[in-house]
């Protein structure tokens, strides 16, 4: 069997305990959130929308940091559930999203979970050193695009 010294270092990798930490969150986050019916993914988008208002499928993928195509997936089954339309932008090129009643009603019953999952979060790691953990996710984030 090949060795791989490097690999022992390999356990500080970035990307995998970002990654690690990521699902590990995101299952807190879906198992809080389940009885509305919205993944975390979901609710982000929706959330997102309710901010933005109707906003193309690049200018939201970019704000959300996601490829369009992960945008399109995640937002089809909002736009089937009548959450979300999604229509045609000033060109042929371009499709626009917008959050319907419904969406606005589905994040509103979301909104409670949401912030139980958040403040149990906050809670259990420390206001201060979430706020710091934040501010290093945002700067880590710029540094790598």
């Amino acid at each position: 069997m090949q060795e791989f010294p490097d690999l022992m270092t390999a356990r500080m990798c970035a990307c995998g305990n970002l990654r690690r930490a990521s699902r590990a969150i995101t299952q807190r986050y879906d198992a809080i959130l389940a009885p509305s019916g919205l993944t975390t993914p979901q609710f982000g988008l929706l959330a997102k929308l309710a901010r933005t208002g109707p906003i193309t499928f690049g200018n939201l993928a970019q704000r959300m940091g996601m490829d369009r195509t992960t945008l399109t997936r995640d937002l089809t089954p909002l736009a089937r559930e009548g959450y979300v339309t999604i229509g045609a932008g000033e060109d042929r090129r371009t499709r626009v999203a917008q959050l319907t009643p419904a969406g606005e009603a589905a994040l509103a019953r979301a909104l409670p979970l949401w912030r139980e999952a958040q403040t149990s979060i906050v809670t259990a790691f420390g206001a201060e050193r979430f706020t710091d953990l934040i501010t290093e996710l945002g700067e880590i984030t710029a540094l790598a695009r």
